[in-house]
Parts: C-alpha cells; sequence; structure tokens
C-alpha cells in the first residue's frame, strides 16, 4: 500500500510540473474552438448534420484514439458534417463482470474534455447495461446508427468489431452503412492500446505512459470499477488472457 502511496505522489508531482503546457499544446493542436455538446443516450437526440460516428470505450483518449478522432473530425469536414462519438459508462468489462484489475485511465468528465480538445462535436454517452451488451450487430447498427443517429458514415479501428455476436465492418456494409478503417497505431514499434498504457502506469514507467497517450498523465488510474480510487492490482496476478480496448461494439 505505501508504496503505491509513493507511486501516486510520483505521478502527481511529475503531473503538476507538466500539466499546465501539456493543457496548452494539445489545444493548440485541435485549432477547432468549438465546443462539444453531450448526451446520455440515445432518446431525444436533435437532428445531427451529416454525421460521421465512430464508437468505443476511448479510455485515456491516447494517440491510437487520436488518429482514429483525426480522420473522424476530417471526414466530417469534407461531408459539411458533424463529428459523433459515442462512449461507453459504465466501461462494457464493468457490466459484463470482466472488470478484475481494471482500472481507468481517464474519468467520464476527462475523457470529455480531451475529445473536446480533440475537435469533437457530439459525444453520445451510451448507458452500457445488459440490455444493450445483447444487442446484435445488426440490431445497434439498425436501430442507433442509422436510425437514431442517421450516420452516414462509420470510422472505426481496424479490428473493431460489434455486438454481442462481433461481426465485423464487412457486415456493417451489407446493412448499408460505409464504414472507414483507421490502420494500427504504433509508436516506437509499441503498439498503441489502453491495455498497454495501463500495465506501464502500473508499472511506475510514466515517462513511456505519457508517451503512448500523448498528452500529461495528472494522477494515478482515476477511478475503478466503482468509481474510487484503487490501488493497481498485485503484480503477480496474472491474466489469463490479455484484454482489448472495445471487447464489444
Amino acid at each position: 500500500m505505501n508504496g503505491d502511496l509513493t507511486r501516486d505522489n510520483k505521478l502527481q508531482e511529475h503531473a503538476s510540473q507538466n500539466g499546465a503546457a501539456e493543457a496548452s499544446s494539445l489545444r493548440g493542436e485541435t485549432g477547432q474552438g468549438n465546443r462539444i455538446r453531450v448526451f446520455r443516450g440515445f432518446e431525444g437526440l436533435p437532428h445531427f448534420r451529416h454525421p460521421v460516428a465512430t464508437i468505443g470505450s476511448f479510455d485515456g483518449v491516447h494517440l491510437g484514439h487520436r488518429a482514429l478522432l483525426d480522420r473522424l473530425t476530417s471526414e466530417a469536414r469534407a461531408r459539411g458534417g458533424e463529428s459523433i462519438v459515442l462512449t461507453f459508462d459504465p466501461h462494457p468489462r464493468i457490466t459484463l463482470g470482466r472488470s478484475e484489475g481494471l482500472h481507468l485511465l481517464t474519468s467520464l468528465d476527462e475523457k470529455i474534455d480531451l475529445l473536446e480538445r480533440a475537435g469533437i462535436d457530439n459525444v453520445v454517452v451510451i448507458p452500457f447495461d445488459k440490455a444493450f451488451s445483447a444487442l446484435s450487430g445488426r440490431e445497434f447498427v439498425e436501430h442507433y446508427l442509422l436510425g437514431k443517429l442517421g450516420a452516414e458514415a462509420l470510422v472505426a479501428g481496424y479490428d473493431h468489431r460489434f455486438g454481442h455476436d462481433r461481426i465485423d465492418c464487412d457486415s456493417l456494409e451489407k446493412f448499408g452503412l460505409p464504414v472507414i478503417r483507421v490502420d494500427e497505431r504504433q509508436v516506437g514499434g509499441t503498439h498503441v492500446s489502453s491495455t498497454t498504457i495501463r500495465r506501464l502506469v502500473e508499472a511506475g514507467n510514466y515517462a513511456e505512459a505519457e508517451r503512448l497517450l500523448g498528452h500529461t498523465l495528472r494522477h494515478g488510474f482515476p477511478s475503478g470499477v466503482s468509481g474510487q480510487e484503487v490501488e493497481p492490482a498485485p503484480k503477480k496476478t496474472a491474466r489469463k488472457r490479455p484484454s482489448k480496448d472495445n471487447d464489444t461494439f
């Protein structure tokens, strides 16, 4: 426990030294200056202008996410439309009972702030419950992406799958939704993912974690499965299988 507190204190000190400059730099990169709109769930959504969407947990909003978000905003601008990020609260692994060892890099508010700095126009926060997790990929596309959002295109990662049946991007296009794929992002030969960055933070390797994030860590893990600050999982705990950032949807 004392070691964990020492780790967090060092990270907070590191963040205080670098946070202000990083925030200014990140805002300067986007050049958007727009105010993001945030919606909870799909009821009462406005009419979006030529919407282009993406979906995922976006924990940490790291450089891999930024490649996806940059493509999203460029596609929306090219269509004279709006960018929409669909994300989840709580994290899908919590609802699906696979949250052991999960320590999120960003709270929901921090995630939304980073998405705003990336120039995103709209965020739809999906209450990820058992009923939503049971949707098939086709139901999700037809009822939500096409029906509720009116999405004209979807930007997705190279290996993203959708619904409890985990359909791929080719299947989505058969349902009438064009899909724009974004390739894997590597930094210095390292695959960029939230899981990789969480492990770096657990190990105290903040500099490498920040290199993959593309922004400064302001503290340790801000929220666990219950929304409270938690200790990292013991290093001896073995993972039965690697967890992907977006297991579904």
